[in-house]
């Protein structure tokens, strides 16, 4: 007994997939037939498995309102096409069977009828966007032959850069038909390589480092060139992201293993190169420069013979130029030689690692945007690096106001606080990391149409939060997602806040779209850090931080985030320093986001706290150290809940980024009944309604 599925529940799907890819039509313009026409080829991460033949395409060579040329090909060097000429309005066309292979299912034991013919009935279900093909055909199979059907939809999304190829058949599961994504050819077509462990100047770099240059100057033609780190990679979700882009932007990408090849491929797209001096460190960093105003890739002397191969022009050598200078009297000549060229709005801080390692992640980013490269040292107390401050100040100074400084300070010359602190002085906005990798790839590939970002919020409307007698703890994750937390194990098991990178949302759309999709509902986004970016809020200019706070509102509404967070280091360090706002800071912050119902503040415990109409400031009240043990974090919490002996106790926890969730909760568990983990929104919530804690803001002038 054969057994034949429901044809008109599948009709019925197949017209309410039709619906949903038509919802958005409006949008598209005027049907016309050319934009059919042309190979379209398999998303495969988004598509049914293709079996032996792994892929499939459809190349449309005519398309009228009467006729449809097309061919269906499976397979690459392995293949099976056949060329479909359609006389439509539901006409019968037939075609002679010539080979027995049934594409789409070669693993099934079918096969069909050779010397029969396969008749299609095509009609437009709407010109020149969804295509219908009814077939009727023989089918051989282990018990003979039999008449077999099948329904094809062929549509085109209103982007006009997919069609969804959907095939239904009687004798199939209807929860089951085969749908195949196709994109059109060329379209987020890629290439990747895998970048390795080892940024020694003696060691990769000089290879490395020239293909992060290529991926500045080839993708200012689109996301070419994408590159997956190593785990010992600061930033953790290269290969993450990678995946999502396989499986949601209908990327494909090809690899690539060496420089060589890279050159093979892509090199068409470069014509120059720059060669920097492996016994002076500090002229790589120039050299990227160059890079960004040339278009060119940097090059170490040993590898001039490859690029000349490719035929390649050397823009400029700096082989001796800067023996025996400082690094002051290079970058002086750096700034007399290229500044003014040097996009205003932008500047890298090539910091981090020093010495004989490098770790340029970010380099193609400052490329993208024409950059000007350094990495001055902004310790103003510091004699013997004043010419390297006072030429880093002047950099900030001749910026355009909330412009961006991508990278990070060096390690070996100044600190975390003293980079930001000039950098806020002169509102200019720290991105903070200089192993950010693959931006000029990211910052080009936009949110899905009609994405919006929805954040997992607690609070209902209206409703009343009153705390009971007991300790309320909240932990908070920040360093831009954790850097690579958000991968570690764990995440969905206990509430979590997570502090956003604001500045994503045009850096790496995306990026974040991503993020919000695998959000669990234990997930919560917060804004941060003290602006739209890092910065130190008692170091901008009282004038200006109005400005400031109104550009982090208006990225906080499209981003859904209620909650900000602020840090400021600009009077020392984390525990000897001053980590507190005064109160004229904190009625900016107030007055410019009505809708905020809580802010936090700090980074390692600090002092300020205060509530306004029930939207209180919090600073941490515990610092989650990584490498502390698990039994002295425990008992750390409780002995801070046995100080603080008021009830409600709220204990906001700042939890570092390479602590895992599990981790976490292993410590929360712990500690007993008298404790319970909330949402941080619902923390704040219940801080605002029954305040515990005694009121405190930095006097004035302190």
């Amino acid at each position: 007994m054969k057994i034949f599925y429901n044809i008109t529940w599948v009709k019925v799907t197949l017209w309410s997939v039709l619906l949903a890819l038509l919802s958005g039509a409006e949008t598209f313009g005027e049907p016309n037939a050319a934009d059919l026409l042309g190979k379209w080829i398999l998303i495969p991460k988004e598509s049914s498995d293709v079996d032996l033949f792994k892929t499939v395409s459809l190349e449309f060579e005519e398309v009228s309102n009467d006729r449809v040329v097309l061919t269906e090909r499976w397979g690459r060097r392995r293949h099976h096409e056949e060329k479909l000429d359609l006389t439509m309005s539901g006409e019968v066309n037939e075609f002679s069977i010539d080979h027995k292979v049934f594409a789409s299912n070669v693993f099934m034991g079918l096969r069909r009828p050779v010397g029969e013919v396969r008749k299609i009935s095509a009609q437009w279900v709407v010109p020149y966007r969804v295509l219908q093909l009814e077939e009727q055909y023989g089918i051989l199979s282990s018990q003979g032959r039999s008449d077999f059907v099948s329904s094809s939809t062929i549509a085109l999304d209103d982007t006009g850069t997919r069609l969804t190829w959907s095939i239904q058949r009687p004798t199939r599961p209807v929860d089951q038909p085969l749908v195949f994504q196709l994109k059109r050819e060329g379209y987020r077509e890629a290439y990747y390589m895998d970048m390795k462990p080892d940024w020694e100047i003696d060691g990769l770099l000089p290879e490395q480092a020239a293909l992060i240059t290529l991926q500045g100057v080839v993708n200012e033609q689109g996301p070419l060139l994408y590159f997956i780190y190593p785990e010992t990679w600061d930033f953790r979700f290269t290969d993450e992201i990678f995946e999502y882009y396989e499986e949601h932007k209908q990327f494909t990408f090809t690899k690539i293993n060496t420089l060589r090849r890279a050159l093979q491929l892509l090199g068409d797209k470069v014509e120059k190169y720059v060669v920097w001096d492996k016994e002076v460190r500090t002229s790589l960093i120039v050299a990227f420069t160059v890079a960004g105003l040339e278009d060119a890739i940097v090059v170490s002397e040993d590898l001039i013979p490859l690029v000349e191969e490719f035929g390649l022009q050397k823009v400029e050598d700096f082989r001796g130029r800067f023996t025996g200078q400082s690094d002051f009297e290079i970058y002086q000549w750096a700034y007399e030689e290229y500044w003014d060229r040097c996009n205003k709005d932008y500047i890298v801080w090539m910091g981090g690692e020093h010495g004989n390692r490098m770790k340029p992640g970010v380099a193609d980013f400052g490329m993208y945007h024409e950059c000007f490269f350094t990495d001055l040292s902004t310790d103003s107390d510091d004699p013997d690096e004043t010419d390297e401050y006072h030429l880093a100040d002047r950099l900030f100074s001749e910026m355009n106001q909330m412009g961006m400084c991508f990278g990070w300070h060096s390690y070996k010359k100044d600190r975390e606080r003293d980079h930001v602190k000039l950098a806020s002085s002169h509102v200019i906005r720290v991105s903070g990391l200089h192993t950010l990798p693959n931006m000029s790839f990211n910052t080009q590939v936009p949110l899905t149409p009609g994405f919006e970002f929805k954040n997992n919020h607690n609070i209902e409307p209206g409703k009343t939060y009153k705390p009971e007698n007991k300790v309320y703890i909240t932990a908070v994750q920040t360093d831009s997602l954790g850097i690579g937390a958000w991968t570690r194990p764990g995440r969905g098991e206990i509430p979590y806040a997570w502090q956003v990178t604001q500045n994503w949302l045009w850096m790496g759309p995306s990026m974040l779209e991503m993020f919000y999709s695998q959000a669990t509902p234990n997930d919560l986004f917060i804004g941060g850090l003290s602006g739209p970016g890092y910065m130190y809020s008692k170091a901008i200019p009282l004038e200006h931080l109005p400005m400031v706070v109104d550009k982090s509102r208006e990225m906080m509404e499209e981003l859904d985030l209620n909650i900000f967070e602020i840090m400021d280091y600009s009077e020392g360090a984390s525990v000897e320093g001053n980590p507190d706002l005064p109160k004229s800071v904190i009625d900016i912050y107030y007055d410019g986001m009505p809708e905020v119902i809580g802010f936090l503040n700090g980074y390692a415990p600090a002092y300020t706290f205060t509530n306004r109409d029930g939207r209180p400031m919090l600073s941490y009240d515990y610092y989650m150290a990584p490498g502390r043990p698990i039994d002295e974090v425990r008992a750390d919490l409780l002995e801070l809940a046995a100080i603080n002996e008021k009830r409600p106790y709220f204990m906001l926890m700042h939890v570092r980024q390479w602590s895992d969730i599990k981790r976490v909760k292993n410590i929360l568990d712990g500690l007993g009944p008298a404790f319970e983990v909330v949402p941080l929104d619902v923390f704040l919530k219940m801080a605002g309604e029954e305040p515990t804690f005694e009121e405190y803001t930095r006097p004035e002038g302190e």
